[in-house]
């Protein structure tokens, strides 16, 4: 599959339809890059964050009403997050949110050094908390969108989750951004494919330029759309990251302009 490029064309009614659309707004998406990089970020590059985040939550939060509803609730749980996790490999992501919330404490499992010794959770937390984490408040009210349109409501508790995922995840994306701008683009990620025993194996998902050892265009002092797209495929995998960029490729057809 080769990605749709971005158009650049000024904003117009089915651009204001489509911003209404996204939790997380391009404002806020720009406000997380400015945590992790000074490289300009361009219109385009902050829309394809912004739905590449909805995409990857709205997938977390059915996964975990599928386990709600099992349950004959409505109200999402922390056990609801940890459920759709365990269900779906794809949606384990914004993994540094887990060493900070006391949903998945008992389910890190031990950690010991060269030495044998236990680490503790503090010191696998680390000194300095990440800036994904302080941030995780700013995206409360994105997430409480998302759950409304989804027809769910989630305790406090699960809020937090699912904030601190978005802010975190939202973060490693942007790192890994403004690297396909300095590196010139793509320069190393694996990839994962999942294989049912008897079958044979799949084709690879996404056939375009982005998963190659490529030469990004562009000067390299802005972050783009096809840069926020490569990091996409360096943070997500499977059925996930296909429609995540597909979804993204689709919402900024009509972005406006840098």
């Amino acid at each position: 599959m080769t990605t749709p490029p971005l158009r650049t064309e000024r904003s117009g009614p089915q651009t204001a339809s489509v911003m209404t659309d996204l939790p997380f707004k391009p404002q806020l998406v720009k406000a997380v890059f400015r945590d992790v990089t000074s490289l300009h970020v361009s219109r385009p590059a902050a829309w394809v964050a912004a739905s590449v985040t909805r995409t990857v939550l709205t997938e977390i939060i059915d996964a975990a009403r599928g386990a709600a509803a099992e349950e004959a609730r409505k109200r999402l749980m922390p056990r609801d997050l940890v459920s759709a996790i365990d269900r779906n490999v794809e949606v384990e992501v914004g993994s540094a949110w887990y060493l900070h919330s006391p949903t998945f404490h008992g389910l890190m499992g031990e950690l010991r050094n060269a030495d044998g010794a236990l680490v503790s959770l503090r010191e696998r937390r680390g000194r300095c908390t990440p800036s994904g984490v302080a941030g995780a408040h700013r995206f409360e009210a994105g997430v409480r969108r998302l759950l409304g349109s989804r027809g769910v409501r989630a305790v406090p508790a699960m809020v937090r989750d699912l904030d601190g995922i978005a802010s975190v995840f939202l973060t490693a994306l942007a790192r890994d951004a403004a690297k396909v701008v300095r590196e010139r683009g793509v320069k190393r990620f694996g990839t994962v494919t999942r294989v049912v025993p008897g079958e044979p194996t799949p084709a690879p998902l996404l056939k375009n330029p982005l998963l190659a050892l490529s030469t990004r265009r562009g000067d390299g002092r802005t972050v783009g759309g096809d840069d926020v797209l490569a990091a996409v495929t360096m943070q997500l995998f499977g059925d996930l990251s296909q429609r995540a960029i597909t979804e993204a490729a689709a919402m900024t057809r009509n972005a406006p302009a840098n």
